[in-house]
């Protein structure tokens, strides 16, 4: 039987991706851990920890067993996965309002789209309804992660 995990802790586990770090859930406990991505390159050699610091010892054990346990492991999805872009492109074709829609249309293209579409959505008071079709979107990337990898979920 598969464990259950929170819905909750896998998009906060998603915020936590980044260049330094992976995040992952183990598919046998459904706990997502996060591991600093020096710790696994220092695991991939025979690394003595012993007189690092508590924080610096977890992360090698933990980094240590998701080496020796990778079929356990399974990374959450990450920016390249998610494509932002794409979800602010399908929110601007949501927007009711045609003269909105073309102003955040055309914000989306070139370079500092991200913030001039932020910047537009806020003037045109739509930025509750991007966070909350963003957060929608986030939701079923997360349940499409569980169902890929047939852990039940709750929410």
């Amino acid at each position: 039987m598969s464990p259950k995990v929170k819905l909750e802790d896998i998009l906060e586990g998603m915020e936590l991706q980044s260049e330094e770090s992976t995040t992952l859930c183990n598919l046998k406990t459904g706990e997502i851990v996060n591991v600093l991505n020096e710790f696994l390159w220092k695991a991939e050699g025979e690394v003595d920890f012993g007189g690092l610091p508590d924080w610096q010892q977890e992360q090698m054990k933990l980094a240590y067993d998701i080496l020796e346990h990778e079929e356990n492991y399974t990374e959450l999805p990450t920016d390249f996965d998610i494509h932002e872009y794409s979800m602010i492109e399908d929110f601007c074709y949501t927007v009711k309002d045609p003269k909105a829609q073309e102003i955040l249309l055309k914000a989306i293209h070139g370079k500092g789209a991200f913030r001039r579409f932020k910047e537009n959505a806020f003037n045109l008071e739509l930025e509750q309804d991007w966070y909350s079709y963003r957060d929608a979107c986030y939701k079923q990337i997360a349940i499409e992660f569980c169902e890929r990898n047939n852990m039940e979920y709750v929410e």
